[in-house]
């Protein structure tokens, strides 16, 4: 496991905490959610507004900007390849 990997890996159940938590998802623990789950799919079911605190989350915990829509799109596909992203653009 590359040293990448190895800290995506610690990332994502911090990252599911602070979802879980950012967004009030208080139905949800991080047992009912996978790392791969679409987070705009059924297991997470999140909408277009907890897409722009999603945003928020990244900017308050993380320093991380997301300016272009297009790029939001693959970035929230799950909290993998949002902590991949997290971990790519940290400052």
């Amino acid at each position: 496991m590359s040293d990448k990997e190895s800290e995506q890996e610690q990332l994502i159940p911090k990252l599911t905490d602070e979802i879980i938590n950012h967004l009030n998802l208080d139905d949800l623990s991080k047992e009912d959610v996978g790392p791969d789950d679409e987070l705009f799919g059924d297991a997470w079911g999140l909408d277009s507004i907890d897409a722009l605190e999603l945003i928020v989350l990244l900017e308050q915990n993380y320093g991380i900007k997301i300016d272009n829509p297009k790029e939001g799109k693959e970035i929230f596909q799950s909290v993998r390849t949002l902590a991949q992203y997290i971990i790519d653009h940290q400052k």
